[in-house]
């Protein structure tokens, strides 16, 4: 299944002694709980928790491995089409040294489903080692994800701490470790917050994403997609084309689907943009080199090379990154045209998030909600 397989795949990451990997792990944990309080008073979302019901809401706390995450992905995507449930996941019980441990369970029957809509028209085989084989290379590169669609991610969310990850790019940044990893943290509980003050965004996003889907199967970009995976991973193996001339959505999708595309984009633009303002708003106080680390991120974000290189275009990492950009951008500049709360409107209901062009242009997002 692809659960497991893309959690075999994944390579394991920086091993340290026993004893550091418990304390890395015991210190996400603090992270992630001396990150909430700075959250919610950074990200300015107490009134609309408050209208929410939601102040106090919390998610559940998990620190994994790479092959966790590439389970955890791998549910994600099974929660696009079935809803939420109260109870936890056997296959991410708490291990001794990261939250995650032993080996994985079958797939929920829908999560091979959903990611195989995307490659509608391939063979069953191809279509779940491209897709294990794409969780396996992401494995390697996320820090931490909110995860609000796995179904049995609760009403609150889970939060997912790659704890390999964050020890190799703190390593590579030269950062101060309580410092980098409470700034990670901080934008991760962010997320949490957000879905909590906005709990209608989990079925909007569900929503437009199966539409996608389905409109994907139901054209030639299904079978067209699963040729490009396989064409890019052929590509990875034996460095025989430059991943920087080829872009898999813009292979695929015809207009209509990249209008959808960009809308979802913006919603997620609006997310990670107001995520990394949260973050750096916590200020020196709490962390004392935020400036310094946010320098090194955003140079770490402009360069990319081999696989990086590759997987950005593949997935549409490039992408993901002008959206913390734009929407950054997006998030400041309403703060300064129409106030400190103003952007609570865009957590009060779908009419409220700002389009693909209102990201680019802020000010016309304030005209339309704001008047």
């Amino acid at each position: 299944t692809i659960r497991l397989w893309g959690g075999r795949l994944a390579s394991p990451g920086p091993t340290p002694s026993r004893g550091d990997l418990e304390a890395l792990v015991a210190d996400l944990h603090a992270s992630a709980g001396l990150a909430r309080p700075l959250a919610l008073r950074a990200s300015r979302l107490e009134t609309a928790l408050d209208r929410a019901g939601a102040t106090e809401s919390r998610a559940r706390v998990l620190v994994v491995d790479r092959a966790g995450w590439s389970r955890g992905a791998a549910q994600s995507f099974a929660g696009l089409t079935a809803p939420r449930q109260e109870h936890h996941d056997p296959d991410l019980d708490p291990d001794p040294l990261w939250s995650v441990g032993g080996s994985a369970t079958p797939d929920h029957p829908d999560a091979s489903r959903t990611l195989g809509r995307a490659f509608a028209g391939a063979r069953a085989v191809p279509v779940t080692a491209q897709a294990a084989g794409l969780l396996g290379l992401l494995a390697g590169r996320v820090l931490g994800q909110f995860d609000p669609f796995a179904p049995t991610a609760g009403p609150s969310g889970r939060l997912l701490l790659v704890a390999p990850n964050v020890l190799r790019t703190e390593r590579a940044l030269g950062a101060d470790r309580a410092d980098f990893r409470l700034w990670v943290c901080v934008h991760e509980q962010t997320h949490a917050l957000q879905f909590a003050a906005a709990p209608w965004l989990v079925d909007h996003l569900r929503a437009e994403l199966a539409a996608l889907a389905e409109e994907v199967a139901g054209s030639s970009a299904g079978q067209d997609l699963a040729l490009a995976v396989a064409r890019g991973l052929r590509a990875l193996r034996t460095g025989s084309e430059d991943p920087e001339e080829w872009s898999m959505l813009d292979l695929v999708l015809d207009d209509a689907q990249r209008e959808r595309v960009a809308q979802v984009t913006a919603v997620m633009s609006l997310l990670e943009g107001h995520a990394d303002v949260t973050m750096d708003a916590v200020g020196r106080r709490w962390i004392p080199t935020v400036r310094r680390l946010r320098a090194r991120m955003e140079a770490r974000r402009r360069t990319a090379t081999g696989v990086d290189r590759w997987l950005r275009r593949l997935v549409g990492m490039d992408a993901k990154l002008a959206q913390y950009r734009r929407g950054a951008t997006f998030v400041r500049s309403v703060r300064r045209a129409a106030g400190r709360d103003a952007l609570d409107a865009a957590w009060a209901g779908p009419e409220g998030l700002p389009t693909a062009s209102e990201v680019a242009d802020p000010a016309a997002w304030v005209r339309r909600v704001h008047g």
